[in-house]
């Protein structure tokens, strides 16, 4: 601590994305902000069960200490960057291992591979009891919490709505939407937005899933079959046919593969 006092005064500008990762455009010219680091401090320790040593976040967080101790930025700041289109980790399963990818507004920042499977597991609480799944399984609801960190920015569109939707169907054997539960929310968020012309003025993916478990009336552990329906409803409503990294179905694929682990 010391030490960072004593090059406090010489530190003339903010240290900058561009300075510590391979990024380019406006984002390399954006200083590394505390809220930044914190987004990227969630979303390594739910997809990977802990702060990956060396890794983006822990780059990013003696980043924005610095940037917090030589008063260029406050505790609580977040970069434009980072806020509009969020942090991300995606992971892809090739032969005996897993290529971890990590990206701060849709640029890559950090990339590696480990053994599969997994060591550890995205539990964002454990489950258990009450017929919720079995003990240490990673349940829907869970997986859906855990998007709000992964894609929390991201505003709620047709696509993601589905997906949540798929999920909650998937959760509680109930066809119908749950009223005032989670698909409901999100539907009501995705009309809304479809309306908004302004990214600020529409719900985020955080607002309506943070809370997940609580608005399911019943949930249990994530299996394949889930994770292949989920992503499936996604695709369907997305204009490109595709899936958004960290967002719903892949919080959900990485939950099954790790319950499919243990």
């Amino acid at each position: 601590m010391s030490q960072q006092q004593q090059e406090r005064p010489d530190q003339q500008e903010p240290i900058k994305y561009g300075d510590i990762f391979p990024v380019e455009g406006e984002l390399a010219e954006k200083p590394v902000a505390p809220r930044d680091a914190a987004l990227m401090q969630k979303a390594e320790t739910t997809m990977l069960g802990h702060i990956q040593k060396g890794g983006a976040a822990a780059v990013m967080q003696s980043a924005a200490n610095r940037n917090e101790q030589a008063g260029f930025l406050g505790h609580n700041d977040m970069s434009e960057d980072a806020g509009d289109r969020g942090v991300s980790i995606t992971e892809t399963d090739l032969p005996g291992k897993r290529v971890i990818v990590e990206s701060v507004a849709g640029q890559v920042v950090d990339q590696y591979s480990q053994r599969a499977p997994l060591a550890s597991s995205l539990v964002v609480g454990e489950a258990g009891g009450g017929g919720r799944g079995g003990a240490n399984a990673i349940t829907i609801g869970e997986a859906l919490e855990a998007t709000a960190m992964t894609a929390g920015s991201k505003p709620v569109e047709r696509s993601d709505a589905a997906a949540i939707q798929a999920a909650e169907v998937r959760a509680t054997g109930r066809t119908n939407v749950v009223p005032r539960g989670v698909a409901a929310a999100a539907q009501s968020a995705a009309t809304l937005n479809a309306r908004a012309t302004k990214d600020e003025d529409k719900t985020k993916l955080a607002e309506v899933l943070s809370d997940a478990t609580s608005k399911l009336p019943s949930d249990r552990a994530v299996t394949r079959r889930d994770a292949e329906g989920v992503a499936s409803a996604e695709m369907r409503n997305d204009p490109n046919l595709t899936t958004y990294p960290a967002g719903v179905s892949a919080s959900v694929a990485a939950a099954a593969r790790l319950n499919q682990s243990k």
